[in-house]
Parts: C-alpha cells; sequence; structure tokens
C-alpha cells in the first residue's frame, strides 16, 4: 500500500524533475484495460445517456412549455445561422454547460474506478459509479471541472468575438490537454482542486509529445464507434479513460489502497 503523503511527494519529484514514458508501453496497457471493461462501460455509458436526454428533454419541454416548443425551434434555428452566437444568450448557455459538466463529472470519474478495478481484476457495481459524489471527491471534481471549463469556454468566447475563434479553438484545446490529468490526480492521488490543475499542467509539460500522442491515438480509436451505426461510440468512449489510466498508472503509479474503501469507511 502506497501512503497518501508518499504518492504526493512523489508527484511534486515528478513535476519538477521530469519521467520517462514509453508510447508503447502506455498504448499496450490502455488497450488491455479497455478490453476489460469495453462492454460494461459501454452500456453504462448508453443507458446514462439514455436517462440524461429523457431527463433534459422532459425538462426542457416543461421549461418552455408544448405550446412554444415551434417557436423555440425556430428562434434557435435563427441563432445558429448567425457567425458568432449574441452575448446574452451565449453566456447562459454555456454556464449551464459548465454546471451541468461539473454535476457529472463526478460520475465520469467512476469509469476511472471501473479501470482501476478491471486492472486489478475486482468486481465493480453500478453504486460505485456514484461514490465520487461524496466529499471530499466531489467538491475538488466539481471546482476543478468548473475552472478548467471556465478559464477554457471565456477565452474561446472572448477571442470568437475578437475575430480570431481559430486562436480561441486552440487555446481551449490546450488548456483541456494540460489538464486532462487532474481528475485521476484527485481520484488517485487525492489532491485538492487546486493542487491537482497545477500538477497535471506540470507533468504533461515533461512529456507533451508523448502524452499528445497517447490523447489524439485514443481519440481516433473512439471516433471508430462511429461506423457501428453512432451506437457504438458508447463501446470505444471508454478507451479515454482506459488511456487515461493507463497514463496516470505509467507516470506516477496507482494506491493500492481502495478510494471507495475509504470512503465507506470499509477496511481492507
Amino acid at each position: 500500500m502506497q501512503n497518501t503523503n508518499t504518492q504526493k511527494d512523489q508527484i511534486e519529484k515528478l513535476c519538477a524533475n521530469g519521467y520517462q514514458l514509453d508510447f508503447g508501453t502506455v498504448f499496450e496497457s490502455a488497450f488491455e484495460n479497455y478490453k476489460k471493461i469495453a462492454l460494461y462501460a459501454g452500456l453504462m455509458l448508453l443507458v446514462f445517456w439514455i436517462l440524461i436526454s429523457i431527463v433534459l428533454g422532459a425538462g426542457l419541454v416543461s421549461y418552455i412549455g408544448v405550446e412554444h416548443m415551434e417557436e423555440f425551434g425556430n428562434k434557435m434555428k435563427q441563432i445558429s445561422e448567425n457567425k458568432v452566437m449574441p452575448l446574452d444568450i451565449a453566456i447562459p448557455i454555456n454556464m449551464g454547460l459548465l454546471l451541468f459538466s461539473a454535476l457529472i463529472n463526478p460520475f465520469m470519474a467512476g469509469f476511472l474506478k471501473m479501470a482501476d478495478c478491471g486492472e486489478k481484476g475486482e468486481e465493480f457495481h453500478v453504486s460505485t459509479m456514484f461514490s465520487y459524489y461524496k466529499y471530499p471527491f466531489f467538491y475538488a471534481i466539481f471546482i476543478s471541472t468548473f475552472m478548467v471549463g471556465f478559464i477554457s469556454t471565456g477565452a474561446a468566447l472572448l477571442l470568437e468575438y475578437a475575430g480570431l475563434s481559430f486562436v480561441g479553438t486552440v487555446i481551449s484545446l490546450l488548456v483541456s490537454f494540460l489538464t486532462f490529468l487532474t481528475i485521476p490526480l484527485i481520484v488517485f492521488a487525492k489532491l485538492n482542486a487546486i493542487d491537482a490543475i497545477k500538477s497535471s499542467i506540470l507533468l504533461i509539460s515533461k512529456q507533451p509529445l508523448v502524452l499528445l500522442g497517447l490523447i489524439i491515438v485514443a481519440g481516433i480509436g473512439v471516433a471508430l464507434g462511429i461506423f457501428g451505426l453512432c451506437i457504438g461510440i458508447f463501446f470505444t468512449w471508454p478507451f479515454i479513460y482506459s488511456m487515461n489510466y493507463a497514463i496516470y498508472k505509467n507516470i506516477i503509479g496507482i494506491d493500492e489502497t481502495s478510494e471507495i474503501d475509504e470512503i465507506t469507511g470499509t477496511e481492507n
């Protein structure tokens, strides 16, 4: 078992001194992990998004009213035809998306735990997906997701209204890339939101090309799911989580202590 303080010290050393990372080793590790969780994770994602779509659809209809849906649809069509979305519409929409993302990310973090269980040959239950809605994980994941999204979206919007939409897109992608280890650092190293974001940026900056290559390959793997009547993407998407897990494991290592056991107070 790896002590949490020891792991935090190790992360600080890696941030300062760097590390070696082999593309082939990480990819193979990610693919082997993906094979263990693909079906279960894919079904989980499919069911989750069906339920979310029903809830959001029902909420939208309830808020707008059935009699105003056609009018709302026409208004959205007019807005989509504009090169730049009006600011009074863009801000509420993006803030809503940020809050939604921050609220569901603790659930998505459960797929990292699924990857961990698959790697260790441990059982995984549906209830485990909701374990990160408990303190301190929920708070850290919510804050970090909102902060990163706010910076990324804010910069993209400002540059879009300045006529530099391409630059805004690049910056948004760069922010997402530099912070993609934030959630694993919260889940496995138990860092707070600020420390996790800082550590993610520092760790990724030590091996940006190798990590970028791995993320691009994972993205291509996910995109192949589109050819499976689009539904296939639910079963290729978990490869992203397997890749994140494999990258974290190969850089830092995984604490043998179960995060879920610590949350529930269960002793190993």
